[in-house]
């Protein structure tokens, strides 16, 4: 029988495997995964499969013109093929294969999902794939921007619940400012100040006050919209030509890189806020790992007091960071209005603060991971605008649900699963 060596004696393989399953249970994360993977996977081909009438094709177009060279696939047999392989993904992670590749798993189970509902739902139309890939981006910037908010400041240890009131107050001072000075530039700066106001009175009262930082967050929240609320009905609503009428960004198309197929229209045809998006997550997921500020707000995040025995200003760099996390996050209340619409709107941030706050947990309190998780919720928002255009036979209300259906879905798997910094949400009190 196999044996593994252990320092100069051996050990029974299945003894391992057994003292294993003692201390860890055999329902482990994988196979609880997998349980359910099996389960919606044969849900998948079953329902989907059967649903979808013989011999419909599901045509998804890779091109922005009308007409454009598109991919035609059998909609039952690939529903009910896609269904399996999500299914047979669940049945691998079940019997304890796959477990040290556990993300990428799971990453071919959700896509082989949403494929075989593609292919229910697209049979006998077609989906512009292109389409839905741009939306997909533009409706993720905000969600972006404020993950990145909440990761500069969780990392610091303080928990950042008050970014839907920083998407909010980015959204209306830009709609405000850049409609005063006809400027969408204006508007920009004047966003990231407020989201930087909001974020400044967040570091004062939970670092300077020690006030509880949840509860503390939601207050933000409800004062924001609150504020806000006001001054729309105060102001701008009466005189929406002076007050609520800002120029908007336009569409950037980078040389020669807008013009490849697929990718072009979708990474390089955009606004400046986009790129902006773009170019944040990669400096912070770089200055969080190369550079003594990332290594000082890690260590500030994990080990606050240690950190201050070696002279780091603990305090401070909190300070800085959730300053610095509420600008970022004003940026991304921008992109809903001088990004975008060109008008402010009350409360028109939407909870997209709670499902950037999901986006963070989702990527494990990384700037890539978030940046992950916020193009999920991104695609979930674009899938349902796109399928009510299709007069999909699921219920519009069900489709608008998407959005937070992931964003619960992705919590309610994570939660307690990934690790935040040890220091998160915990006050520091120099002794």
């Amino acid at each position: 029988m196999e044996r593994l060596m252990v320092g100069p004696g051996q050990v029974m393989v299945s003894d391992v495997v057994a003292e294993s399953v003692a201390v860890h249970g055999f329902w482990t994360r994988s196979r609880k995964s997998g349980l359910v993977y099996l389960i919606v996977g044969l849900f998948a081909a079953v329902v989907f499969g059967l649903a979808t009438k013989a011999g419909e094709t599901a045509t998804f177009t890779l091109s922005t013109k009308p007409g454009g060279a598109g991919l035609d696939l059998p909609a039952r047999a690939f529903a009910i093929g896609f269904g399996l392989v999500c299914a047979l993904t669940g049945a691998a992670l079940l019997a304890g294969y796959f477990r040290r590749h556990f993300g990428a798993t799971t990453a071919v189970a959700i896509v082989s999902f949403v494929l075989s509902f593609l292919c229910w739902q697209v049979a006998g139309n077609d989906l512009p794939l292109v389409g839905l890939a741009q939306q997909t981006l533009f409706l993720a910037v905000p969600l972006i921007l404020g993950s990145l908010a909440g990761v500069l400041g969780e990392r610091s240890g303080v928990i950042n619940v008050a970014i839907e009131g920083q998407l909010l107050t980015g959204a209306f001072c830009g709609a405000l400012f850049g409609s005063i000075a006809a400027s969408a530039w204006v508007g920009l700066v004047a966003a990231a100040i407020g989201g930087g106001l909001i974020g400044a009175i967040l570091a004062v009262l939970a670092i300077r006050y020690l006030v509880d930082q949840v509860v503390l967050g939601v207050v933000l929240n409800v004062f924001a919209m609150g504020v806000t609320g006001y001054l729309y009905d105060r102001f701008m609503q009466p005189n929406t030509q002076a007050y609520n009428n800002p120029p908007t960004f336009p569409a950037i198309h980078i040389p020669l890189l807008a013009d490849i197929p697929v990718i072009g229209p979708v990474l390089f045809q955009n606004t400046i806020i986009t790129y902006l998006a773009i170019v944040l997550v990669v400096v912070v997921s770089l200055a969080l790992t190369k550079t003594r500020w990332g290594l000082r707000t890690r260590a500030v995040g994990e080990h606050p007091t240690a950190a201050d025995t070696l002279g780091i200003r603990v305090r401070l760099v909190r300070y800085r960071n959730v300053i610095m996390g509420g600008l970022i996050a004003g940026i991304g209340g921008a992109a809903l209005t001088v990004g975008s619409v060109g008008q402010f709107g009350k409360d028109m941030s939407n909870g997209r603060g709670f499902i950037a706050l999901a986006a963070l947990i989702f990527g494990r309190w990384s700037p890539t991971g978030a940046l992950l998780g916020a193009l999920l919720f991104g695609f979930a928002d674009a899938l349902q605008s796109n399928l009510s255009s299709l007069n999909s036979v699921v219920p519009s209300q069900f489709l608008t649900m998407l959005p937070y259906i992931a964003t619960i879905l992705a919590v309610a798997g994570l939660v307690g699963k990934v690790r935040a910094p040890a220091a998160d949400g915990k006050p520091y009190v120099k002794s």
